[in-house]
């Protein structure tokens, strides 16, 4: 028998009912989830407190509502008005500058942040994990990622030590989303890789927090536990609903080498998965350009150059081209001197060349001191500037590296 649901006014909401659909986007919503059963009134009061007005409900599974119901329909029927309100509402994926995506994009790191945690802490408890629920979320990653790769990718990176776990789930998820792009996968394959790097880490719910944050030197039993997160995901999401086999595959192999020198299975070369290789990446690119409870993060320009010396034998080398390719030899955020004498920090990619990206001057080595900060499309022909080379940020010491490119957005991601 096909499912009968109900659109009603939000005002109508009780305890009880079973919530199937929010009329809205994701991100109007205050829930990482849309289908649960209402158990709380104060999820009732955040709801209408949103810029939601209506919701489907599914009176099979939940409280009915016999007043006031606007329209009945299938769940066909739904998904079919949902998927026509999604392409008729205005959602650009034309490419759009920093400056426009920045804001944006913080405002979906700081949902994904709260949606994440609350994905991780059901996992702790044991409730599967469904696909569905995580769809929106992968999607408006996705859009933001055409509109601007380096946005949203940037921000995540920007994750306090205490937001790792949870922001760095956000990051490979973009990560993935920008590599696929470039590998030149289909939008399916491009959104599996997405959901993948969402979930690749969820084993590390099962891990006491004593030891997944510890500040100092793991003890060889404490990172034996630490090994066993790709298998304790994997186990959890074997219970989920609509997992795909590519997202199983990178959450179990994400630590695998193509020398064999990986874990849990130890495969190499052709043994790993495409996906699982493109995980590996992002997995290590995100980690260790993040500041952490036992090391500050590094320098993006200065992390690919170290991945670069590690990439044979530990990853796909076709793999990491790509992977460079789709995040510029100097990605955003990194410190840069110019053949000027001034230093900068990359502020947007170039489609012309990966090695004349925009940046924001805002140092003299000359005279060693601050100058007034000044955009420069090193594209430009008029342009005659270079890069010279990276720069250690950690020998400059700027307090304010990451503002000077991220403005405002910065403080809006990790709220």
């Amino acid at each position: 028998m096909r499912a009968m649901l109900k659109k009603i006014s939000v005002d109508q909401l009780a305890v009880g009912m079973h919530l199937h659909e929010f009329c809205g986007s994701w991100m109007e919503h205050p829930f990482w989830r849309t289908k649960f059963v209402i158990k709380d009134p104060k999820d009732i009061a955040a709801i209408r407190a949103s810029s939601i007005r209506e919701v489907w409900i599914d009176a099979r599974k939940g409280l009915d509502c016999s007043s006031g119901v606007s329209v009945e329909a299938s769940e066909e029927e739904v998904e079919r008005e949902l998927q026509a309100a999604a392409e008729a509402a205005p959602a650009p994926r034309q490419k759009t500058s920093m400056c426009e995506e920045a804001a944006r994009a913080a405002r979906i790191c700081a949902k994904s942040r709260q949606a994440v945690m609350s994905m991780f802490q059901e996992a702790r408890m044991g409730n599967a994990v469904s696909a569905d629920d995580c769809a929106p979320l992968v999607e408006e990653i996705s859009a933001s990622v055409a509109r601007n790769p380096g946005a949203l990718i940037s921000l995540a990176r920007l994750k306090t030590a205490d937001d790792y776990t949870y922001m760095h789930s956000v990051a490979v998820c973009a990560l993935m989303i920008a590599l696929a792009r470039q590998l030149g996968l289909d939008e399916t394959q491009t959104r599996q890789a997405g959901l993948a790097g969402l979930l690749h880490d969820l084993g590390k719910a099962m891990v006491p927090n004593e030891v997944l944050n510890k500040p100092g030197k793991l003890t060889d039993a404490e990172f034996a536990i630490i090994k066993k997160h790709p298998e304790f995901g994997h186990a959890a999401l074997l219970q989920g609903s609509g997992v795909p086999a590519s997202a199983l595959d990178v959450c179990l192999h994400h630590h695998e080498k193509t020398n064999g020198s990986g874990y849990p299975k130890g495969l190499k070369g052709d043994e790993i998965s495409l996906f699982a290789k493109m995980g590996a990446v992002c997995d290590v690119y995100d980690a260790i350009t993040s500041n952490r409870p036992y090391k500050p993060g590094w320098d993006p320009a200065e992390s690919l150059r170290k991945m670069a010396e590690w990439a044979k034998g530990h990853f796909d080398e076709t793999v990491f081209q790509a992977f460079v390719k789709s995040l510029g030899i100097y990605p955003t955020g990194s410190l840069v001197r110019l053949e000027s004498g001034r230093l900068g920090v990359v502020v947007e990619q170039s489609e012309k060349s990966l090695l004349a990206p925009k940046v924001k001057v805002f140092f003299s080595t000359k005279a060693n001191a601050r100058i007034r900060p000044e955009d420069i499309d090193l594209a430009r022909a008029s342009v005659q500037d270079k890069i010279a080379g990276r720069e250690d940020p950690a020998r400059w010491n700027f307090p304010d590296l990451d503002e000077l490119w991220a403005g405002a957005a910065l403080a809006q991601a990790r709220q």
